[in-house]
């Protein structure tokens, strides 16, 4: 890393956490914990161990919580700031786009859930970003989910697909050799693609939709991590604290 290199991450964190029912009534998503550990703790010290250095979080749902524990926490050498939702929620796309000033200066941004818990090697995936011609790279897997995101035969994204709906949003004809594949919740994006949107409450997907059109180098990027937990439930945080605890 070069010096006074701005590595940035976008922790989303604004959601309402309604999955994790009353885990959440009196603290956001982000706080919750897995391990005595709450879920924004876990990713931020991962990130730092791969040389991340610029944090930006944004925020919503008992949102103060999340600011008072980034005081309290007081991490050393490491920048980070809040994007605030707190008085209109703007989902992913319009979350990315008010956060734009914070990454003024930077080339590029890894998004991350704050509920997506993995060992994947960032720091390797976003150097390899940095050196590519893509303006986004979507991290994808195979999962048995319904939701897919369509990718053409380059590993272009063309679109989303819902499989128990049949239902396919793209601009163009389905195509036999479309690759499905599942979203894993983590993207990196180079911010200069996103300045001509207006900042309004959109989905992600939208945005990456738009971009394709002109562009065509939103791309997928296949990941195999040795785990990968999204911890959207109170299952699903069993199950990952238990086989967390089962490695140590």
């Amino acid at each position: 890393m070069k010096m006074n290199e701005k590595r940035t991450v976008f922790i989303l964190a604004a959601g309402l956490g309604t999955r994790l029912k009353e885990l959440t009534s009196d603290k956001p998503k982000a706080l919750v914990e897995l391990n005595q550990k709450p879920l924004l703790e876990i990713v931020i010290d991962n990130l730092i161990s791969q040389n991340f250095n610029h944090f930006v979080i944004n925020i919503h749902h008992f949102g103060e919580k999340i600011i008072d524990f980034v005081k309290e926490k007081k991490y050393d050498g490491v920048e980070i700031e809040i994007s605030d939702e707190r008085e209109v929620l703007l989902d992913t796309g319009g979350a990315i786009l008010q956060a734009l000033p914070y990454f003024k200066d930077s080339k590029a941004v890894l998004i991350h859930n704050v509920d997506i818990i993995t060992d994947i090697d960032f720091q390797s995936v976003y150097d390899n970003f940095i050196n590519s011609d893509a303006a986004a790279w979507l991290l994808t897997q195979n999962r048995n989910n319904k939701r897919k995101i369509v990718f053409d035969s380059n590993d272009n994204y063309v679109g989303r697909m819902n499989l128990e709906t049949n239902v396919f949003d793209g601009d163009i004809a389905f195509q036999e050799d479309f690759k499905l594949f599942s979203f894993s919740g983590l993207h990196f994006i180079k911010p200069e693609y996103f300045y001509n949107f207006e900042v309004k409450k959109c989905y992600v997907f939208d945005l990456y939709k738009e971009i394709s059109k002109h562009h065509n180098n939103v791309k997928s990027k296949y990941i195999q991590p040795n785990y990968w937990f999204d911890l959207g439930t109170q299952e699903q945080l069993k199950e990952a604290s238990s086989w967390l605890l089962s490695q140590k």
